[in-house]
C-alpha cells in the first residue's frame, strides 16, 4: 500500500473464538463479535451509541461432547443497536442435536437464515466448528487417523498445506502423494 495514502477508520469488528474443557468431561467454544465506530452512531428506530463504543457485543456458546455432539446452546447480547436483538438468539436452540461436522454449515444457513435469527449470532456457529475440532486436538492426539473407505487419511485435500501434491503430504504420507501437474 502507498505511504501517500491515508486511512479514517470507519468501523471495526473483532470476533474471538475461545475452546475449553469443563469439569464435567464436556467441552465448550465460545464466539463473539464486537463491531464499533469511529464515531457517533444512531440506528434508525434504535439506540444512539457513542464513537467507539460497542454497537454489537453478542455472541454463543456451544456445549458438545468429543463426537462434536451439541448439548446445549447459549446466547448473550451485552450490546446491540435494537431492542429486538437479544431475541434473535432463541432460534440458535435448533442446533441442539446437531454434530459439528460434514454439512454443519449447511444446517446452520437452513435453520437460521434470514429473519428466522440474528445474522451476526448464526455466523458465528460457522468457525465455531472449526474452532470446536481444534479444541479437541489434545483428546484427538492419542486416536488413529481418520481415514475413508479406502483407507486415504482424510485430512489430505483437506486444506492447501494437506493437497496431495504439496511436500507435507510426501513426507508425511508418501503412498498417496500426487506429484505436481506439469505447468
Amino acid at each position: 500500500m502507498s505511504t501517500e495514502i491515508s486511512r479514517d477508520e470507519l468501523h471495526f469488528r473483532r470476533i474471538d473464538m475461545k475452546g475449553y474443557r469443563r469439569s464435567d468431561g464436556l467441552y465448550e467454544v465460545e464466539g463473539r463479535v464486537t463491531d464499533r465506530k469511529s464515531y457517533d452512531f444512531e440506528a434508525i428506530g434504535g439506540r444512539k451509541v457513542p464513537a467507539h463504543e460497542p454497537i454489537h457485543d453478542m455472541g454463543v456458546r456451544l456445549v458438545y461432547d468429543t463426537e462434536l455432539l451439541v448439548h446445549a446452546v447459549e446466547t448473550f447480547t451485552n450490546a446491540s443497536p435494537y431492542a429486538q436483538c437479544p431475541e434473535g438468539g432463541r432460534a440458535l436452540q435448533s442446533m441442539k442435536g446437531l454434530r459439528m461436522t460434514t454439512g454443519w454449515n449447511k444446517e446452520v444457513r437452513s435453520r437460521l437464515g434470514g429473519a428466522l435469527s440474528c445474522t451476526h449470532l448464526m455466523e458465528l456457529l460457522i468457525p465455531m466448528a472449526t474452532t470446536a475440532v481444534q479444541t479437541l486436538s489434545l483428546v484427538a492426539r492419542g486416536r488413529p487417523e481418520p481415514t475413508d473407505a479406502t483407507g486415504r487419511p482424510k485430512k489430505i485435500d483437506s486444506c492447501y498445506a494437506y493437497g496431495a501434491e504439496r511436500d507435507l503430504v510426501l513426507r508425511r504420507w508418501p503412498q498417496y502423494h500426487r506429484p505436481p501437474p506439469e505447468k
